[in-house]
């Protein structure tokens, strides 16, 4: 091994900013407002959106940051991108840039913009804990890592700036070729040693990989480094026991505070006779700087080609479905709705006429501003089908389920399908009035492992309810039993009940859906999601259904029922 690099990465492909001089902007004006440092931990006030109004190139990085991209459903189920461009070298010394990126095996998915503020309250380490369980649990995350080659002799074949951090490169025209796979298999004994005292930088790179003239990129190789010397407390960060290389260190570095290795010898520097030169640089194998030749001034200047603001932002909102573009509308309404500064208000649906004439339109009709006097756009038609979580991997595997029952359920309909449901690797929680043991019809009892206090349908990829009459009978008594389900309807997700637990679902605000009854038997009748059944001891067929429906993740026809959207 030849030493650790530190992917640096985050689940968006592109940045807000072009220059790393606006670093500390952008970070001052999403801070809390300083008279009276509110709002916290949001971007939805005045100082953020002023920025991005003054500052055009923010245009396409908002767009991803309204989308349903910013809300993953789990850190297991979000892309990861490297964002900048860097270059592969090989032993010849030919350099080819690249981008990284992580695809996660069970697809890119979100929370609706309701659940994310449900669960903000309910359950504000959701992620971290959906995260940790999920190891626990044996069900380990994998992300292939892929990469996004260019030869260099195409920097300019593009009608964007490959350099441009604030674009990305469309898998159509560079496909991401799968090279490795990473697995996380193992929780940290102690959160703060092995994740707190975690220190990436970019600067830290191996053989075979360097740096290109993305200008972003080039701000973060000493921001970064600044920023781990402060935060850890000197230059010997490295040696902490999380950040400290693999691979052996051999070298004359001494000294320094927190200095954690102890050297031996008098001899500290390089070149020297005491010790015969040792340690000697490994000219074989140590680690050699790309040579690139550059002719011309060199000025503190963009390039021409990194003044379109506008275009990209058009081709992710043309590859979006329509559900999407509904969310990101959404988005816009409570974010700007927020902002207090009206011509400030009135500068974004402006600004985001130029990417397109009915997204501004549709923006400034929730946040009491005018739409604009004519239609724009940036006359960008191409899409890029790879941004749409629509074309994502879409599987039932670590889905989890909330079974809701009172006294009185029927074990049978619990028992067949948490047996098939398991089968398939999805979990599930049985949820009642109160956390303890529940008693069913026949006298056998099982435990509910979390009662409506502490749970929520936000938690959970999908509702089920077995049948029993009694159980039924004070589910539907209980407002927050439909709750859960009413929620669980909004969002979107799939619903199943069978037997008198379809009785639940007929008092609920489920409307417009066609659901078992007496009539169909103990035929299996699925609408949009919502899988019922009645009459029957077999759940096979029914389990099966759930399953399949499971995995489609959302059914997003139902936002459009009433009038309702979960956004």
């Amino acid at each position: 091994m030849h030493g650790d690099y530190d992917l640096v990465a985050n689940n968006i492909p592109i940045f807000f900013i072009q220059d790393a001089i606006k670093f500390p902007d952008i970070v001052h004006s999403i801070k809390p407002e300083p008279h009276n440092e509110i709002p916290q931990a949001t971007a939805a006030h005045d100082t953020f959106w002023d920025f991005v109004v003054n500052n055009p190139e923010t245009a396409h990085m908002i767009m991803w940051l309204m989308s349903d991209r910013a809300i993953p459903r789990s850190f297991r189920m979000m892309e990861g991108f490297g964002v900048n461009t860097f270059r592969l070298v090989n032993a010849e010394g030919k350099a080819r840039f690249v981008k990284f990126h992580w695809k996660p095996l069970l697809g890119t998915h979100s929370l609706t913009w309701d659940e994310a503020q449900k669960l903000s309250g309910k359950d504000p380490d959701f992620h971290r804990r959906d995260l940790w369980d999920a190891i626990n649990l044996g069900d380990y995350p994998e992300f292939e890592l892929g990469v996004q080659i260019l030869e260099e002799e195409d920097e300019f074949a593009f009608d964007f700036d490959i350099l441009d951090p604030t674009k990305f490169w469309p898998e159509e025209q560079v496909p991401v070729q799968i090279i490795g796979k990473m697995t996380l298999n193992q929780n940290q004994d102690n959160f703060f040693a092995e994740t707190e005292q975690a220190a990436f930088h970019p600067g830290h790179v191996v053989p075979g990989i360097d740096f290109s003239n993305d200008p972003l990129l080039q701000g973060r190789l000493f921001s970064y480094l600044d920023t781990q010397l402060l935060r850890l407390g000197g230059p010997n960060f490295h040696e902490i026991p999380i950040n400290r290389s693999v691979s052996p260190v051999n070298n004359n570095q001494r000294e320094g505070f927190h200095r954690m290795s102890i050297d031996k010898g008098a001899v500290s520097y390089s070149a020297n006779s005491l010790r015969a030169n040792a340690p000697e640089p490994d000219s074989a194998q140590g680690y050699k700087h790309y040579a690139e030749k550059v002719e011309g001034r060199k000025t503190r200047k963009r390039n021409d080609s990194f003044n379109d603001h506008y275009r990209q932002a058009t081709l992710f909102w043309n590859s979006l479905s329509q559900p999407e573009k509904r969310h990101i509308i959404k988005a816009f309404h409570f974010e700007v709705g927020h902002v207090k500064d009206k011509v400030v208000r009135q500068r974004v649906v402006d600004m985001y006429n130029q990417v397109d004439g009915q997204l501004a339109a549709q923006i400034a009709m929730g946040i009491g501003v005018n739409p604009p006097q004519n239609a724009g756009g940036s006359g960008e038609t191409a899409s890029s089908p790879a941004v749409s979580q629509e074309n994502t991997i879409k599987v039932a595997t670590t889905r989890k389920v909330a079974i809701l029952i009172e006294n009185g359920f029927d074990l049978n309909d619990v028992d067949q399908v948490t047996t098939h449901l398991g089968s398939v690797g999805i979990h599930s929680d049985i949820i009642s009035k109160n956390q303890g043991m529940v008693t069913s019809a026949d006298g056998q009892q099982i435990e509910a492992v979390k009662s409506y206090a502490i749970s929520s349908s936000a938690m959970y990829d999908a509702l089920y309810i077995p049948g029993g009459k009694k159980s039924t009978d004070q589910l539907m008594m209980h407002k927050d039993a439909k709750t859960f389900v009413d929620d669980a309807f909004i969002h979107a997700k799939t619903i199943g009940a069978v037997n008198s637990g379809v009785d639940l679902l007929m008092t609920s605000d489920i409307k417009q859906i066609t659901q078992a009854d007496t009539n169909t038997e103990d035929k299996v009748v699925t609408d949009l999601g919502i899988i019922t059944v009645k009459n029957t001891n077999d759940l096979s067929s029914f389990s099966h259904e759930l399953i399949d429906n499971i995995a489609q993740h959302r059914h997003w026809a139902r936002e459009n029922i009433d009038g309702k959207m979960s956004g």
